[in-house]
């Protein structure tokens, strides 16, 4: 199944939702980039529109912008990281996972 998006947020104008719903997916587990746009607006899209949303700590990346004034690429990755290690929401959680790590079958089901 390929999904074709055109905003940050994986969710926004796209049928993804519904192919997972189709599919019967609670959980999810996010790789890609870029960190601090669209790896970032997915994982919250998710949560808000209530999965379990895994991020893979190490499977993701951003470019390097700080001539732009912004934090260095480890930097970005390692907060993101952190904030999202502890995120919650009623009755949904967020999490990281390092991708040597991630186990299929826990979100089995």
């Amino acid at each position: 199944m390929i999904i074709e998006k055109h905003y940050r947020d994986a969710f926004e104008g796209t049928d993804l939702e519904q192919a997972l719903s189709k599919l019967g997916v609670g959980k999810l587990i996010v790789t890609g980039v870029q960190t601090d746009m669209c790896i970032r607006s997915t994982v919250h899209g998710g949560l808000v529109r209530g999965y379990d949303v895994t991020l893979a700590s190490d499977a993701h990346t951003t470019e390097d912008m700080t001539r732009w004034g912004a934090p260095p690429p480890a930097s970005v990755i390692a907060h993101t990281n952190l904030y999202w290690s502890n995120q919650r929401a009623p009755g949904r959680a967020g999490g990281i996972v390092a991708g040597k790590d991630v186990d299929f079958g826990l979100f089995a089901g």
